[in-house]
């Protein structure tokens, strides 16, 4: 089943600097071949549900190899069976109508 997915990982006793980690994550998004893209609060992802959720696993396998103690994640999930929809053609709906 294809997900588009949103998640954000923080990493809790390491102080207030997250960068770092972030880049782990999204190093490993991007060897898992998974259309993902970084924003503000967090990471959208597109993929199979299998892939995405290793991807996510492997993030926290990751970080606690660096020593982060403990991570708390948030994770927004959407499916959908009735067709394929992209996580642009999601936005590129929504701009549509802006113009409009």
């Amino acid at each position: 089943m294809r997900v588009i997915l949103e998640f954000t990982i923080i990493p809790l006793g390491v102080g207030v600097s997250l960068s770092r980690y972030v880049a782990i994550c999204e190093r490993i998004l991007k060897d898992a071949g998974l259309k993902h893209e970084l924003h503000a609060n967090g990471t959208n992802v597109e993929g199979e549900w299998e892939e995405v959720f290793t991807a996510i696993k492997r993030c926290h396998e990751a970080l606690h190899e660096t020593g982060v103690p403990r991570i708390s994640t948030v994770i927004k999930v959407g499916t959908r069976i009735d067709r394929d929809q992209t996580m642009e053609q999601k936005m590129g709906s929504v701009r549509a109508r802006l113009k409009g």
